[in-house]
């Protein structure tokens, strides 16, 4: 089922894409949400990570839009318990530094549009994290 939001939140991300520092304004956000966050990027490939992110942001959309699914599975079972060991609780903190950043760098956002993005990307979130 396709969510109505998805092409509001499609423009929004196509703002932020712009610019490129917007991933990596992202990842100094979430970084600083905690130290195990911290720690989980300190032998990381930046540039891959923010590319890898990207697209990740861009699945989730998709999602959101009626496809997608296989994408987020898959980004599940690589960050489960077997794979990079993403807790699920630590999605919480990648969306409050994704709003973070699109109020950074969209600047049409409002508090609307972070209820859109939320409303969005909160069911490609719950794919990921149902891999645990």
């Amino acid at each position: 089922m396709r969510n109505a939001n998805s092409d509001i939140v499609l423009q929004s991300y196509g703002r932020c894409c712009r610019d490129e520092q917007f991933f990596e304004h992202f990842y100094n956000v979430f970084r600083s949400k905690s130290e195990d966050i911290r720690n989980m990027f300190t032998h990381t490939d930046m540039a891959e990570q923010r590319r890898l992110l990207r697209a990740g942001i861009t699945w989730m959309i998709m999602h959101a839009r009626g496809g997608g699914r296989s994408k987020l599975e898959s980004l599940g079972k690589s960050h489960n318990r077997h794979g990079y060991n993403v807790p699920p609780a630590l999605y919480r903190h990648w969306l409050d530094a994704l709003m973070e950043s699109v109020a950074a760098y969209d600047p049409h956002y409002d508090a609307t549009l972070e209820q859109h993005w939320r409303g969005v990307m909160t069911p490609g979130i719950e794919v990921i994290a149902s891999a645990w």
